[in-house]
């Protein structure tokens, strides 16, 4: 009769060990339970710990409620500019309520995921190439507004939405860093301009001011050659005085001034009296022959 007894005691509570490891369930800290009993759910959410559950009567379902990271696929689309463009994302988002992300929805993680890839695209569509490249915060914020607003009927809230890369056609890349080269060569000549404004302003001031002393230009050209020497080159150019170019040039403006003035005719000395005549002695020598007197006349006077 006693060994009955502890028979029956030991069957006893050997069915329930076997029915409190078959009800026992943990449930971890970062999820939550969902018990459906019967195919009913029930209101009670179970929290992290030790939970049991009536044995093939209730189901539990457990929903991790740490923000998932899903990165969403490539999409390619036109964008408003027509510009074919290549854009993926990353979405984070966390369950906020786990019987509504049961019951709702078949598979939350999959819903999310087809309308991450279906906003991305109306995004493209919507979007100039410009707001792409370097608008990117407005539309991580309107692609987390179009992801938002039907999750939260599946108990999910979309925590964030980030633009990872966008890929462009290789004839777009070349097109954009020609015209970011022109942009940075315009940049860059307008900076020369500026400089050598500014560069004649000051050697403009600084002629005035050697102009009002000239033995500062001198100075300034012993300063160059001290200057030039220090290189130690073989060969030194010296430039031309400026004082001997101001004598040249006053010269040059003299000599046309000079030359235009009326030159003064020389006058006759007075006559105080008569002036006496010296007679010409002429010699007449023999007439050649065949050659007249006259002819050998003049020739004598000349002689004379």
């Amino acid at each position: 009769m006693l060994e009955d007894l502890v028979v029956a005691l030991v069957s006893a509570g050997s069915a329930a060990v076997v029915c409190l490891t078959a009800s026992a369930r943990v449930v971890k800290q970062y999820e939550r339970g969902v018990v459906l009993r019967l195919g009913r759910l029930r209101s009670q959410i179970r929290q992290p710990g030790l939970t049991l559950i009536v044995p093939f009567v209730d189901r539990l379902r457990k929903v991790n409620m740490q923000i998932v990271t899903m990165p969403v696929p490539a999409q390619e689309g036109i964008t408003r500019d027509n510009v074919t463009v290549r854009v993926d994302a990353v979405v984070y988002f966390k369950v906020v309520d786990p019987a509504e992300a049961v019951i709702q929805v078949e598979d939350y993680r999959f819903a999310v995921s087809q309308m991450a890839q279906t906003s991305l695209r109306s995004i493209i569509g919507k979007s100039d190439l410009d707001d792409l490249l370097s608008n990117r915060e407005k539309l991580n914020q309107g692609l987390e507004l179009m992801l938002d607003s039907p999750a939260v009927g599946w108990g999910v809230h979309i925590d964030r939405v980030e633009i990872k890369d966008v890929s462009l056609p290789e004839t777009m890349k070349r097109s954009m860093s020609r015209q970011a080269e022109a942009e940075r060569e315009r940049r860059a000549r307008v900076i020369n301009a500026d400089a050598e404004l500014l560069a004649s302003k000051k050697l403009a001031e600084a002629a005035a001011t050697m102009s009002a002393q000239p033995s500062a230009l001198q100075l300034r050209l012993l300063q160059t050659i001290v200057a030039v020497a220090a290189e130690k080159n073989s060969t030194l150019v010296l430039p031309f005085p400026v004082e001997l170019l101001r004598f040249l040039e006053r010269a040059g403006r003299e000599a046309p001034q000079a030359a235009q003035r009326p030159e003064a005719e020389p006058t006759a000395p007075p006559v105080r009296g008569p002036v006496p005549v010296e007679p010409v002695p002429l010699e007449f020598g023999h007439v050649e022959a065949g050659r007249p007197q006259s002819e050998t006349t003049e020739a004598n006077i000349g002689h004379a």
